[in-house]
């Protein structure tokens, strides 16, 4: 119980940590990139494993991947709603309409193939929802700042406690959905926000779109493999699937990128 308890309270900020550096050197792109991939979800899908079990945790799984649905939800929403509002406005307003899509989601239980295909789709889709905003060459290297890297760490180590603690109580499906609440989005975008204003957010929101091709990959492996194999093999093909994904659409973007028109100075 206590090595379980100290991967609840360690791992998840020790990987905010990384991602926010890696923010910090490579820009908000990149940032949102790494912020999709399964830095909190896949610790709490973990631990819920270790508590609950391979077959309660698979379920929770894809209740997981069918959550990523929402969090494109709640991202558009705060793209479009910043244009209006201030940050306490766009929150609010990307919340209530994540706990719409959530609601929504939880009603539908679609096969997991039917699952992974939706949320593909929308994962398409969405990079043309979201609303056009000039990013100043600037703003890459500002938006994240010291001061916000704590309230990330305390945030994924709580989201982690309080979900894992709450499994038991609220079962597999939303305990899944849970897992994928949007402590990254709400504390980086709103930090960015802040600190490099409304563009620098967009284009951290629309780049955490493409880190979600292997966050649901992740899901999905995790989803079939945990009623397959040993507990350590699973998470490790999930993993390893991820990364070969993640770094595919990475690299998938660096191409487009480069063919990007570039503006006269």
């Amino acid at each position: 119980m206590t090595s379980i308890l100290l991967l609840k309270l360690l791992l998840v900020p020790c990987l905010i940590y990384l991602v926010t550096l890696a923010g910090r050197k490579w820009g908000a792109g990149v940032a949102g990139w790494l912020s999709a991939f399964p830095v909190i979800s896949g610790p709490i899908l973990l631990t819920i494993t270790l508590e609950q079990g391979p077959a309660f945790a698979a379920t929770a799984a894809e209740g997981t991947l069918l959550a990523v649905v929402a969090i494109l939800v709640f991202s558009i929403a705060y793209a479009w709603a910043s244009g209006r509002c201030g940050i306490a406005g766009s929150m609010l307003w990307a919340m209530a309409a994540y706990g719409l899509a959530v609601a929504g989601l939880n009603a539908l239980h679609p096969q997991l193939p039917l699952c992974f295909g939706l949320v593909i789709g929308a994962l398409l889709l969405s990079p043309r929802l979201f609303p056009k905003a000039a990013l100043p060459a600037q703003a890459s290297a500002a938006g994240t700042g010291a001061s916000d890297v704590p309230w990330r760490m305390i945030a994924g180590a709580l989201l982690v406690l309080t979900v894992t603690f709450a499994a038991s109580r609220i079962g597999p499906r939303l305990s899944g959905f849970f897992a994928m609440f949007p402590i990254m989005s709400t504390v980086l975008v709103g930090f960015s926000h802040a600190r490099s204003g409304r563009a620098f957010a967009v284009a951290l929101l629309r780049g955490m779109v493409y880190g979600y091709y292997a966050f649901a990959v992740f899901c999905l492996t995790i989803a079939v493999t945990l009623r397959q194999g040993p507990i350590p093999q699973a998470f490790a093909s999930a993993f390893c699937c991820a990364l070969l994904v993640s770094l595919g659409v990475k690299r998938l973007m660096s191409i487009a990128a480069g063919k990007a028109p570039k503006l006269a100075a």
